[in-house]
């Protein structure tokens, strides 16, 4: 597992800078933020090496897949068998996102699919895979505000709370 470096307000601007102008090279970069070309290219680095920035294919939006719905499913999974579950959902290409969690089940999924019967095909598919006991679905209506870390690249810059846009 990778140790991520807090992001000073350097990184966050640096960051801020590319959400502005993702075409923006490193040397633009540089001077844009008034800083040496290499100091800009060893913190991206950084970056990246120790996990802070995902991958690049987490910027796509599954609707562009032809997967324009998303839900959200509960999965209760036996103790008994939750590593091998957890192994197989890992496998199902339309779970995009999976966090173990308290509460009334053991995981929620982030689920894209194509329409409401390919979402069934999918939750049959969690259902098969042994260790799974029941899931509970609940469909997105639409998206009102996208995974964002905006504000908080903004204040770890230092920059004032404000409009913090649909970032």
């Amino acid at each position: 597992m990778l140790t991520m470096h807090l992001i000073d307000a350097l990184d966050a601007e640096i960051l801020l800078a590319m959400d502005a102008d993702p075409q923006a090279t490193v040397l633009s970069l540089s001077r844009t933020l008034g800083v040496a070309r290499n100091t800009v290219h060893a913190r991206l680095r950084r970056l990246v090496n120790d996990g802070s920035l995902a991958p690049f294919s987490q910027r796509v939006r599954t609707g562009a897949l032809g997967l324009p719905l998303i839900a959200f499913i509960s999965i209760s999974i036996s103790q008994s068998a939750s590593d091998e579950a957890m192994a197989a959902l890992r496998t199902i290409p339309e779970i995009i996102e999976m966090h173990a969690t308290t509460g009334d089940a053991d995981l929620l999924a982030k689920v894209a699919a194509k329409d409401p019967a390919d979402l069934h095909r999918v939750t049959r598919s969690m259902l098969a895979i042994a260790g799974v006991v029941r899931t509970s679905t609940a469909m997105s209506l639409v998206e009102v505000m996208p995974a964002r870390t905006l504000p908080l690249l903004q204040a770890a810059a230092g920059r004032p709370r404000g409009d913090a846009g649909a970032n």
